[in-house]
């Protein structure tokens, strides 16, 4: 099915595009086999043309044996993401993670045995607990395997999850938003002293190490997505592939593309640039709106969140500060044309 929308959508990208980064993300792909993996890639090197930088591919920490990094490196793979999410054996059994923390150890240390370079971690704060020493445990654990990337993001209870049921039921306790608040700061501090540089919100990476195909991202480049949920954007407008399995299989056997088109309006694409750039280090450019889409931002509002300890400003640029970055969506929110 990947490799038949993969033929289908050859002409989704904007012509003369070449495609610098692949990555197999969402659910497990390092669960698929070589030969599954093998044939998605050529038909990538069939249907574009390429000029790769980066291929990461997401994988938990009970998949990466040894034999299976090396077909992944054999086929191109030279970066991985591993979900370790935490540490701490009682924290990984309450996210029902199907790995342990020794597992976890060991898939790190066998990937850089491996030869694989560039390694990214996931870890989640806010696990509701009395007190910080888990998130300590954790940081300093990262820390010490030192893999280059660390992408770190809070824990948020949706209301038809598991979690959410345990909330209404009472059986959970949700962390309070000073508590994930003050583990964000404690991320910052642990990133900064071990020389990970906050790049985007939740990634930190050291010189080199910076993801270049989330960078890609919040930069606006287009990208395409192949699979059930996977987006997509062409520059002009953003693609939604439907969520259900059954429904995606279906279309696709139909000769069908699973997918829903949302145009973007001048507005849209100005709003986009404001909230993606400020999440990052390269910050918003103002001479870019300027030249880009013929706008200028409210200049009250910008000396407002100066005076705020918000946001700073370097030439023509506006970064958000260690303090606007706990209330990104909500600065960017009050500059939006």
């Amino acid at each position: 099915m990947i490799i038949t929308e993969l033929e289908n959508r050859k002409d989704y990208l904007p012509k003369g595009s070449t495609v610098q980064t692949i990555y197999f993300g969402g659910g497990t792909p390092s669960l698929l086999n070589e030969q599954e993996i093998e044939s998605i890639v050529n038909a990538i090197h069939k249907h574009f043309s390429l000029d790769l930088l980066e291929f990461t591919l997401e994988a938990n920490p009970d998949d990466l044996e040894a034999d299976r990094l090396k077909t992944f490196k054999s086929l191109g793979v030279d970066r991985l993401s591993i979900g370790i999410q935490s540490f701490d054996e009682h924290v990984l059994r309450f996210y029902n993670r199907a790995h342990n923390a020794e597992e976890s150890l060991k898939a790190i240390n066998t990937a850089q045995k491996a030869g694989f370079e560039k390694l990214s971690i996931d870890l989640i704060y806010g696990f509701p607990y009395d007190n910080h020493e888990i998130w300590a445990k954790d940081l300093k654990q990262a820390l010490l395997l030192d893999p280059g990337h660390i992408s770190s993001y809070a824990l948020t209870i949706e209301p038809k999850t598991a979690f959410g049921n345990w909330l209404k039921k009472g059986k959970l306790k949700e962390a309070t938003e000073d508590f994930q608040a003050e583990q964000f700061e404690m991320l910052q501090e642990a990133m900064a002293a071990s020389g990970y540089l906050q790049y985007e919100i939740s990634n930190f990476g050291k010189e080199g190490q910076f993801a270049i195909h989330n960078t890609n991202y919040w930069m606006g480049l287009p990208y395409l997505g192949i699979g059930p949920s996977a987006h997509s954007f062409d520059g002009k407008s953003r693609g939604y592939n439907v969520a259900n399995n059954a429904l995606y299989i279906k279309a696709i056997k139909n000769g069908e593309i699973p997918f829903q088109i949302d145009d973007l309006s001048k507005e849209d694409l100005i709003n986009e640039y404001i909230l993606t750039s400020l999440r990052t280090i390269w910050g918003c450019s103002l001479e870019k709106l300027k030249n880009d889409f013929g706008v200028s931002l409210d200049e009250k509002e910008i000396s407002e969140l100066k005076n705020q300890g918000m946001i700073s400003k370097k030439k023509e640029i506006i970064f958000l500060t260690d303090k606007g970055k706990l209330l990104a969506d909500t600065i960017a929110a009050s500059l939006f044309i």
